[in-house]
């Protein structure tokens, strides 16, 4: 059932895709179908996947850290915690724990900030985080590197809404594109710098400490 509702969601995803293209003026709708409909699919590959209870308890624990972190930094713009701690949990626990802690801390955290067609793209950039934490694992071993994956990351979220924003709300010429990104070039650039601050001082650790406990989580007792 779940990769049956994942390839139902992926034909929703390409049909809502073709539909962008082809009346792009009104892109709003389909795009935020697009969004759902990957959100979806994204649902459907993690319930697919091998899981146990305290696994999705310690998801649920990380994802409500960062919504908490980014509702109490929500007076600094653009600076809050959840790129960081998805990138961790990808990285610690794998590709499926990474998507699912960014996508449930936008989620959680926008109940108090605010929900609206953004909700769904901000849980998928927040997830695309911690897929990307998941690929690095290998990279961001040490502070600085994790730190700079955090900080590209930073600018590749905000890029990503910023052109959400500019094919759902804006004329689609060049000149608009460029007011999008230059009204939200100094919120980037806040988001990217705040990631390596959070990165460096406590990233590592906090890898470390999730693969602890995810080995814990593998571990099986067997008794004789």
């Amino acid at each position: 059932m779940p990769r049956l509702a994942a390839l139902g969601a992926l034909a929703a995803a390409a049909t809502a895709a073709v539909w962008t293209a082809a009346a792009p003026d009104d892109a709003a709708l389909p795009l935020l179908l697009l969004a759902v409909a990957l959100l979806v699919a994204g649902v459907s590959w993690i319930e697919a996947g091998p899981g146990a209870a305290r696994e999705v308890t310690l998801v649920a624990t990380l994802a409500a850290v960062a919504g908490a972190g980014r509702v109490l930094l929500a007076a600094v713009p653009g600076v809050q915690p959840v790129t960081v701690i998805a990138v961790a949990a990808g990285a610690a626990l794998g590709a499926r724990a990474g998507f699912a802690t960014g996508a449930l801390a936008a989620l959680v955290s926008n109940l108090f900030l605010g929900q609206g067609p953004w909700t769904p793209w901000q849980m998928l950039g927040w997830g695309a985080c911690g897929l990307a934490g998941a690929a690095l694992r290998s990279s961001i071993r040490h502070r600085v590197a994790f730190a700079a994956a955090c900080f590209v990351l930073g600018f590749a979220f905000s890029a990503l809404m910023d052109l959400w924003l500019w094919l759902s709300f804006w004329p689609h010429t060049w000149e608009a594109l460029t007011v999008v990104y230059g009204r939200g070039v100094w919120f980037s650039a806040a988001h990217a710098v705040g990631n390596v601050v959070i990165a460096l001082a406590v990233g590592p650790e906090l890898r470390r400490l999730l693969e602890r406990y995810g080995r814990r989580l593998r571990t099986e007792v067997v008794w004789a």
